[in-house]
């Protein structure tokens, strides 16, 4: 697990949940610590389509983010591209769930 001392941030999650006949749907917002990494670069998205991406957050395993979910970090909203848990299945690695932003 990431250490304790490197969640400097506190995210605002809003996780959504589907599509409804007015759009977006999304879930209770809750609260996670986090690491906040602004960095511009070239990703995938879950189609495999090319995006930019402005910020990636990294959070503590278990932390429920799926794509096109809200984040709030840092005074900014923005919008979940694609997320990946990272578990080195009981290896001794900072396990963490990686969430790519626009």
């Amino acid at each position: 697990m990431l250490p304790e001392w490197l969640l400097r941030h506190t995210a605002t999650i809003e996780p959504f949940e589907g599509d409804g006949a007015y759009g977006p749907i999304f879930g209770e917002p809750f609260d996670s610590r986090c690491l906040v990494d602004d960095e511009r670069r070239l990703v995938r998205d879950a189609s495999g389509a090319e995006v930019v991406s402005d910020t990636t957050v990294f959070f503590p395993p278990g932390t429920v983010c799926p794509e096109g979910s809200k984040v709030t970090v840092n005074g900014r909203s923005t919008t979940v591209i694609t997320s990946f848990s990272r578990d080195g299945g009981g290896l001794p690695t900072p396990d963490h769930v990686e969430v790519v932003c626009r």
